[in-house]
């Protein structure tokens, strides 16, 4: 009885972690700033991350605003947009309702748009 039942667990667990997303691609990407004129300060969702040019890993399942800020420059606004790869999808249908279910809940199926989010920094006016 006890043998059947870790027979059983061990199957479920694999079935768990067979989502083909969450193995093969994650949850987070790197995604590559810069500025011109170079340094400027990267905020996103009102968070300074850091200066230009810089790279930050993100979460894919979410949406960004990005500003870039320097002082005497107009601040420029990017927004990182992401979408869901078909192929995940469909590759985790093929799996079975777990490996939906776990892509789904990580966002490990979502990639970004962009890879790289550049900004041309203009002077402000006295």
């Amino acid at each position: 009885m006890k043998k059947a039942l870790s027979a059983v667990l061990f199957f479920i667990v694999l079935l768990a972690a067979s989502s083909c997303a969450t193995l093969f691609k994650g949850t987070t990407e790197d995604v590559m700033f810069s500025s011109n004129p170079d340094p400027a300060e990267v905020w996103v969702n009102g968070a300074k991350l850091g200066l230009t040019p810089c790279t930050l890993n993100l979460e894919t399942k979410k949406t960004y605003s990005v500003e870039f800020r320097k002082e005497g420059f107009a601040t420029e606004i990017r927004t990182i947009t992401n979408h869901v790869g078909a192929g995940w999808i469909i590759l985790d249908v093929l799996g079975g309702l777990v490996p939906v279910i776990v892509d789904a809940a990580t966002g490990a199926w979502y990639s970004f748009n962009q890879k790289n989010v550049d900004a041309v920094l203009k002077k402000q006016q006295p």
